[in-house]
């Protein structure tokens, strides 16, 4: 209940919203009051305008909408159910809000303008109903055919019809709805919702940084961080200690000049997917943060570019204090001039460091997100291969980079020449193409002979006909147990996956000569081109491509937890996907089954690789189609489940659709009701088609954490992959209630 001043904001609110569309005319009319709900379909804010709309005048004056939202906000249970029942009775007596006298509707004063309703009708009757519902998946961007649109009618129906009598009263719409708490807890309206004011926000008085739950979370970065900057204060101290008889400004320049030969080899460590891939095999994987390898790589970047300005400025200005006292030399010949003694090889140090600084310069400007997304991934590419020209620069340039340099150096020359060796194996070929909805593309890729990865694990992929140079990360959905193909599914966000999802949809594409191939994937090419359902298009194509990993991601810690969360954001399920199916493999490799009378059971999964007790798998989907990426695995794992008892599955999902409207909104009350009856009857979701019910709205991440935390299955640990706005929503939650978060990054 609102209190006086949280009443007196709202109404102050509303006048000011009123005002703002009403204008001096202080109405607002059909059209302004659709363009102010933002509804997708105009068939509700019809229903709603027409009961707002108390006097019939066909506008609506600022006392109507007073009236007509309070009653919505601050009115009880059968205030909100009697409009909920006037909306769902549409060929009904049409009554005004504030009019409207018993349930079974008692004749009240009829509207001016009303449409002619059937005298008497205070009922919802089958045809009403269905033509709500129809308008209710519209709303919530749900299609389905007509067949279940009727399987639904009836579900609803015949549960709301409690007398048998072929109408559903006032009565029996309340009595159903009783057996839906959390509807009726906080049953609303978004007419309602949009003039309301935005609930507090709780701001803690300290920086979210500060509390403990953020350095619980970050430990392993911070005191990496933390012994990271330690380490550069005490080699900046310790050479500019040594040269401090030289003056202070080549002490500084030495100082930083010590702390770039460190960071110019720490940014080669960071870049050793290899190595780092086989340190997440390791104890030390607990302790030093390589989730963060990237960020930290371009953290370090940043680095060296200041002190690399600072060692530049030290040095400018020692010597224009020389040039000063000499009188002979000028300053640019100081820059300019190789002179013995200066410092490099021949006395070439300041010419180097110029050069140098102009490379990491221009480095650091075509490294920046809006290049790189923006189209010119090559620019990005071919600037950033000046790291050849700057290592080589520093060996000329500083004295002892070599020594900093030797080790890391070399590990980062294996590595390329391993994947280089990897490369010119051979090219592999892309025997199965699957173009999914909203420009998803699948690709079925030959495995090669000795190819080892680990569930989550991605890859680079290039591919010459769509980029020559281009390489980008993918993750790989299918499960190492897969033994012929490796799966990908590419979302069309930019340039190169647009490029790639067009190639497919030719219908003709070159056909270069085939390596020999197992007799499976041979008999797989038998067609050229295949049309798949209505949506999508399968594409058989004798396509090349190379790839380079594979590497680790942070998912790998996932079959060493106790309770996993797993939360993926529209194609951010295709590292879960590989697990999804890994975890399906190894419950059949370990599923028994009795000679006598034929009953399964599953021994228990764990074991020295896996120590998993319970996994929630959470998919997050904008829309209905979205969910077609990987409905049939999901249907396989379920088949995998169901023979297990529902307190005792170790794989629970849960799936969410964005874009349908919340049970709580009035104008989907219905709908969900009867989604979840039809369900309970047929034991299948009808947006999906899977066991799982499909759930409206955006997860309630304290109760969905909260029943996580309830269940004490062991040490909790969530694996996210989608957008970074919703991972710092996430990330927050998880703090809250003591779960370690991951995230994928690239």
């Amino acid at each position: 209940t609102m209190s006086a001043a949280e009443d007196a904001e709202w109404l102050r609110r509303v006048r000011k919203q009123f005002g703002n569309i009403a204008g001096e005319r202080k109405e607002i009319n059909l059209e302004e009051f659709k363009s102010a709900l933002q509804m997708k379909e105009s068939f509700f804010a019809e229903r709603f305008f027409a009961l707002f709309d108390s006097d019939g005048s066909g506008t609506i004056s600022l006392e109507e909408l007073l009236k007509a939202l309070s009653l919505l906000v601050h009115g009880n249970q059968t205030d909100k159910l009697r409009f909920l029942f006037q909306v769902y009775d549409v060929d009904g007596r049409t009554v005004g809000l504030l009019g409207c006298g018993s349930a079974r509707g008692v004749p009240a004063v009829t509207r001016r303008g009303a449409r002619s309703p059937r005298a008497g009708s205070g009922c919802i009757d089958p045809d009403e109903l269905r033509l709500v519902l129809r308008w209710c998946l519209r709303e919530s961007a749900i299609a389905l055919p007509e067949e279940r649109l009727a399987d639904l009618t009836w579900a609803l129906f015949e549960a709301a019809d409690k007398d048998h009598s072929g109408s559903i009263t006032f009565e029996e719409l309340r009595e159903e709805l009783e057996g839906f708490p959390e509807v009726m807890e906080n049953l609303t309206i978004s007419a309602a919702s949009w003039l309301k004011p935005p609930p507090p926000t709780e701001r803690s008085c300290r920086p979210h940084y500060l509390t403990r739950a953020y350095w619980h979370n970050h430990r392993s970065k911070l005191a990496f961080l933390g012994g990271y900057v330690g380490l550069n204060l005490l080699l900046f101290t310790l050479a500019a200690l040594r040269h401090a008889s030289l003056g202070g400004w080549l002490a500084v320049a030495r100082g930083c000049g010590q702390c770039l030969n460190f960071n110019c080899s720490f940014l080669a460590v960071l870049m050793l997917r290899r190595c780092l891939t086989w340190l997440r095999g390791t104890p030390i994987a607990k302790v030093l943060p390589l989730d963060q390898h990237v960020v930290l790589h371009q953290l370090v970047g940043y680095v060296v570019l200041a002190l690399a300005a600072v060692h530049t400025g030290a040095h400018v200005a020692n010597f224009s204090r020389l040039a000063r006292q000499d009188g002979r030399h000028a300053l640019a010949e100081y820059l300019l001039s190789a002179r013995p003694g200066a410092g490099g090889l021949g006395g070439t140090a300041s010419q180097t460091g110029l050069a140098l600084q102009g490379l990491l310069a221009a480095m650091l400007a075509f490294s920046s997100p809006c290049i790189r997304r923006s189209g010119h991934f090559e620019v990005f590419y071919w600037t950033h291969l000046s790291y050849i020209s700057i290592w080589t620069l520093l060996i000329l340039h500083g004295p002892h980079f070599w020594k900093w340099f030797a080790v890391p150096g070399c590990l980062f020359v294996l590595e390329k020449v391993a994947g280089l060796a990897w490369r010119r194996a051979g090219g592999l070929r892309i025997v199965e193409v699957n173009l999914l909805p909203s420009k998803v593309t699948h690709l079925v890729i030959e495995r090669p002979q000795f190819f080892r990865y680990k569930p989550g694990d991605y890859v680079y992929l290039n591919i010459p006909a769509i980029a020559t140079y281009e390489w980008h990360p993918f993750t790989i959905s299918s499960a190492p147990e897969q033994q012929e193909t490796l799966w990908l599914h590419i979302r069309s966000l930019g340039q190169w996956t647009n490029k790639l999802y067009e190639y497919f949809q030719q219908p003709e594409l070159p056909s270069p000569e085939p390596k020999p191939l197992s007799r499976s994937l041979r008999e797989k090419r038998c067609r050229r081109w295949a049309q798949v359902g209505a949506d999508g298009a399968q594409l058989l194509a004798n396509t090349g491509c190379y790839i380079d990993g594979p590497y680790g991601t942070p998912t790998r810690r996932i079959f060493t937890s106790e309770h996993a969360v797993l939360i993926g954001a529209g194609i951010g399920i295709t590292p879960f996907a590989s697990i999804l199916q890994s975890i399906m493999y190894r419950y059949r490799w370990r599923k028994q089954s009795c000679p006598s009378c034929h009953y399964s059971w599953c021994e228990d999964l764990r074991d020295e690789e896996m120590s998993l007790r319970k996994v929630d798998f959470i998919w997050i989907n904008r829309d209905q189609k979205h969910f077609e990426w990987f409905v049939s695995l999901l249907t396989k794992l379920e088949m995998e489940q169901a023979e297990q008892e529902p307190g005792e599955r170790f794989l629970e999902m849960h799936m969410y659709m964005t874009s349908a409207l919340s049970k709580n909104d009035m104008k989907a009350i219905g709908l969900q009701m009867a989604l979840d009856l039809l369900a309970a009857k047929e034991q299948r979701d009808s947006i999906t088609g899977l066991r799982t019910r499909t759930q409206p709205g955006r997860p309630d991440w304290s109760k969905v954490f909260g029943k996580v935390a309830e269940e004490k299955k062991g040490k909790v640990q969530v694996f996210f992959c989608g957008s970074p706005a919703l991972a710092k929503v996430i990330r927050a939650h998880c703090e809250r209630f003591g779960f370690r978060f991951f995230k994928e990054n690239f």
